[in-house]
């Protein structure tokens, strides 16, 4: 696969009164037929480029990796500090307050990046870290049908992929998934990964367990939930195995050399 710079999906997004300016966004594109796309989001304090390497030498030739880059934003959890971020974060406490206004933004800049994909591809989207809460974020909107600020979620999303990350806005997504016979027949059918490390000293190890729990009780039946030994917050060989596995099953797509 190579990889090159692109401006898909760049400029900014004004929702309420803030104005979000992505950065530049990377493609790693297939080697094969091209099955599937999958957007990745990098964590907190990288770019797009973060992840091109890896993602240009996993054995799926089959998928286009689209990797954006985050707005450069000041940083509650951080004591303003300004750093490339997907949304502010005031805590990972589940009481902590919820950035609707960034998710939806950077939810909106994904799905106007996927929009662009045709007909017969497959959609994804996966991340690392604050990454992978926007991926979970993404998975619950397509559920719902909606974004945070009630806006129509217009994408068939196929998977949604979580490494070292949490589910934002967890207090309420079981009652607006339940609100409607739709919303849980889409969260029954979608597929979900999340993996996380059990000595992850960043995002600890029980927000990824509590997450998938959470969107399993919430009527995500199609949920796998993989915890790796003496992992911390990054990731190994084994676990991007698995993730590569999974997207091969999951979604239909030939892999490993095809």
């Amino acid at each position: 696969m190579s990889y090159n710079r692109s401006n898909i999906g760049s400029g900014s997004r004004s929702v309420g009164r803030n104005t979000f300016e992505f950065g530049r966004t990377y493609v790693v594109r297939p080697k094969g037929t091209h099955q599937a796309t999958i957007v990745w989001l990098h964590a907190i304090g990288e770019t797009g480029s973060s992840w091109t390497q890896l993602l240009e030498s996993l054995p799926i030739p089959n998928i286009k990796w689209i990797c954006p880059t985050a707005p450069t934003r000041p940083i509650t959890l951080f004591g303003g500090h300004h750093s490339t971020a997907w949304f502010n974060v005031e805590g990972l406490s589940e009481n902590a307050t919820d950035d609707v206004e960034g998710l939806d933004a950077s939810a909106t800049h994904i799905v106007n990046m996927l929009s662009n994909e045709r007909d017969d591809i497959k959609l994804g989207v996966a991340g690392f870290s604050m990454g992978a809460a926007m991926a979970l974020y993404s998975a619950t909107c397509r559920a719902i049908g909606q974004f945070g600020n009630g806006n129509r979620y217009p994408i068939n999303l196929s998977v949604a992929v979580a490494l070292s990350g949490w589910l934002p806005c967890s207090r309420i997504v079981r009652s607006r998934v339940h609100a409607s016979r739709e919303a849980a027949r889409r969260a029954a059918s979608l597929p979900v990964l999340v993996c996380h490390g059990q000595v992850d000293d960043v995002a600890e190890h029980k927000l990824g367990e509590n997450s998938a729990e959470i969107l399993r009780s919430s009527g995500f039946q199609n949920i796998t939930f993989c915890s790796y030994n003496g992992l911390g917050h990054y990731t190994i060989p084994q676990e991007m195995y698995d993730v590569c596995s999974w997207l091969v099953r999951q979604m239909g797509i030939s892999g490993y050399g095809d």
